[in-house]
Order: structure tokens, then C-alpha cells, then sequence
């Protein structure tokens, strides 16, 4: 299975779906590891839970829809404060 890691980094992306408008952010812990046999595996945690790539398998949190624009972070954020607030 996996053997040594090589390393972990942490990465935040922003997210918009493309099918209900929905917009997030999420930090990730991108773990390097390695097989066995050298190949290599790149494991990705988000709030201690393992979960697939979301550069991969991006999937919207409010409708569960696959047509999703990746940002870097802090895109989400400022769309929000720009907005007028009621």
C-alpha cells in the first residue's frame, strides 16, 4: 500500500457552481505519499476527513452537482463583501 510520506501542504481553494450559483471556500491538507513501489499518492483531508481531489471530483455542497468553477482562495469571500448588505 503507501509507504513514506514526502511531504504535506496546505491549500485553500474557492468554489462556485455553475448549476445553482452556490459559492464556498475549503482549506485542504494535501498529503505527498508514495506506494510501495515508488508510484506516487497524493491523499487530500478536509476537517480531518479524507475526501477526493476537488481539483478531480468537484462536487457542489448545495446541490451536488459536478459543474464546478475552481478559484484560488479568498474569492468567495470578497464576491460576499462586495455585495450590498439588506
Amino acid at each position: 500500500m503507501k509507504h513514506a510520506s514526502s511531504g504535506t501542504v496546505h491549500e485553500a481553494y474557492s468554489f462556485a457552481c455553475m448549476k445553482c450559483g452556490f459559492g464556498w471556500e475549503q482549506d485542504y491538507e494535501i498529503r505527498h505519499l508514495e506506494y510501495a513501489d515508488g508510484r506516487p499518492l497524493i491523499v487530500y483531508y478536509a476537517d480531518g476527513e479524507r475526501v477526493p481531489s476537488p481539483l478531480t471530483h468537484p462536487t457542489c455542497r448545495n446541490c451536488e452537482g459536478h459543474v464546478v468553477r475552481i478559484m484560488r482562495s479568498g474569492r468567495v469571500s470578497l464576491a460576499e463583501a462586495a455585495l450590498p448588505h439588506h
